[in-house]
């Protein structure tokens, strides 16, 4: 009797194992960015990263230089850019809500000729800066010093 008593903690703790590995708890809530195909709907849960009260979605947007010679370098307009602003998806893992001087957020999205982009918005001092454009899915030879 007393043999079967010594397997119920390593029994115990295999279960919570396997359950940490199902829900990755180590990697916190959004583990992966949740970026919509066209034609998708996506429901998340409220969150302040996720809708950031001062990313004006509605923005006039000016361009550093980077960000020119990146949008020239991999053939992004500035309504693709406008397009991701006003539909993209926030990537909570290439956002930075505390950056200084002013917040950056990474949104992701397909544009209307497919190309999937990722664009960093910084909002500040009433207008929001568009800090980078990067194609995910096609590299592109830049020299954007």
């Amino acid at each position: 009797m007393r043999s079967k008593g010594k397997y119920i903690p390593m029994l115990l703790l295999a279960l919570l194992l396997l359950l940490a590995w199902e829900q990755q708890w180590w990697k916190g809530p959004s583990h992966q960015p949740q970026v919509n195909r066209p034609g998708t709907v996506e429901r998340t849960l409220p969150n302040p990263v996720n809708d950031p009260s001062n990313l004006d979605r509605h923005a006039r947007l000016t361009y550093t230089k980077h960000a020119l010679c990146r949008m020239d370098c991999r053939h992004i307009t500035e309504h693709e850019v406008t397009e991701i602003l006003e539909t993209g998806q926030i990537n909570t893992e290439k956002s930075n809500p505390h950056d200084l001087p002013c917040p950056t957020y990474a949104l992701e999205g397909y544009s209307e000729e497919g190309q999937h982009l990722r664009i960093v918005f910084a909002p500040c001092g009433g207008e929001t800066k568009v800090v980078t454009c990067i194609d995910l899915e096609k590299e592109w030879q830049c020299d954007c010093r």
